[in-house]
C-alpha cells in the first residue's frame, strides 16, 4: 500500500501557517501517511487536520486559544481534531483549555466541525462537562485497545471502565446531536473475538462512533507490532460494526 507525496493548494497554506504561528499538528510528528490527502480534502473535499494544544511542559499559554482558533479559523479547514497530551498537572486538567479554544474557533467559524480528543480526566465529571458543553460537533476519547490488553498498552492510570464511563457522561451533558467517538489500535496482539467484545461494549454504552487503525510502532523503546491487520479484516470489522449499529 502506498500513497502519493503530499501536496495542493490547502495542503500547502496549512503547512505555511503552521510554521508561521509555531503550532503543532499530530498529523506531522506522527508522520501520518494520510497526511496530503486529510489536508488537502483528498476524495471528499474535506480538509482535516489535529492540532495539539497545551504543550507538555507544566505551563500553558492563556492567549492559546485565541490565537489557535484565530489561525484555524483562517486556513479553509472544514474539520479540525484538537487534541492534547495528558495534563494531570493541571487543576483542570486543561478541560478549561478545551472549551475556550472550542467557543472561539466557534465563534469565528460557527460551519467548522469541531471534534474534541480528550484524556480520561482522570474519570473527572466536571472536567467532562465543560467539554461536552462547549459547542463541539464530536467528542472523542480513545479506549486504545481491547479490554484484555489495557494494562499492556496503556498508561497503568488509564482503564476501560473509566474511558468508557468518561465517554457515557460526555454523551449524558453534551447538547443532542453531538457525537461521541472512540478508536482502538489494531496489531497490539488482541484476538478477533477480543476486538468483537470490545466493540459490543462500546456499543453498548451508547458510543455513536468506533474508528480501527493499525498499530505502528514509534521507536525500538516501544511495544513491538504483533500484527500488521489485512484491509480485508479492518473491512470485516467496519460491516460488522454497521450492522451493530442497525440493530
Amino acid at each position: 500500500m502506498r500513497e502519493s507525496i503530499p501536496g495542493g493548494e490547502k495542503y500547502v497554506q496549512i503547512k505555511a501557517k503552521l510554521r508561521e504561528l509555531k503550532l503543532h499538528t499530530v498529523c506531522e510528528e506522527a508522520r501520518c501517511p494520510n497526511l496530503g490527502e486529510c489536508w488537502s480534502g483528498g476524495e471528499t473535499g474535506t480538509a482535516t487536520a489535529t492540532i495539539m494544544i497545551l504543550g507538555d511542559t507544566c505551563t500553558r499559554d492563556p492567549d492559546e486559544p485565541r490565537n489557535v482558533a484565530e489561525a484555524i479559523a483562517s486556513w479553509g479547514l472544514d474539520y479540525v481534531v484538537i487534541t492534547s497530551v495528558d495534563r494531570d498537572d493541571l487543576a483542570d486538567q486543561g478541560s478549561g483549555h478545551f472549551a475556550e479554544t472550542v467557543e472561539k474557533l466557534k465563534t469565528l467559524k460557527p460551519n467548522m466541525l469541531i471534534e474534541a480528543l480528550v484524556p480520561d480526566f482522570r474519570g473527572d465529571a466536571g472536567c467532562v462537562e465543560k467539554v461536552a458543553k462547549s459547542g463541539l460537533d464530536v467528542f472523542a476519547h480513545n479506549i486504545e485497545t481491547v479490554e484484555e490488553l489495557q494494562r499492556v498498552v496503556r498508561d497503568h492510570r488509564a482503564n476501560f471502565k473509566q474511558s468508557l464511563d468518561v465517554l457515557m457522561m460526555a454523551k449524558e451533558y453534551a447538547p443532542a446531536g453531538t457525537l461521541t467517538k472512540t478508536s482502538i489500535m489494531l496489531g497490539c496482539g488482541e484476538t478477533p473475538d477480543q476486538v468483537v467484545k470490545t466493540m459490543e461494549k462500546v456499543r453498548a454504552a451508547g458510543v455513536d462512533v468506533m474508528t480501527f487503525g493499525q498499530y505502528m510502532r514509534p521507536s525500538k523503546r516501544h511495544m513491538p507490532v504483533s500484527e500488521y491487520i489485512t484491509p480485508e479484516a479492518f473491512e470485516k470489522y467496519r460491516a460488522l460494526g454497521m450492522e451493530m449499529v442497525c440493530l
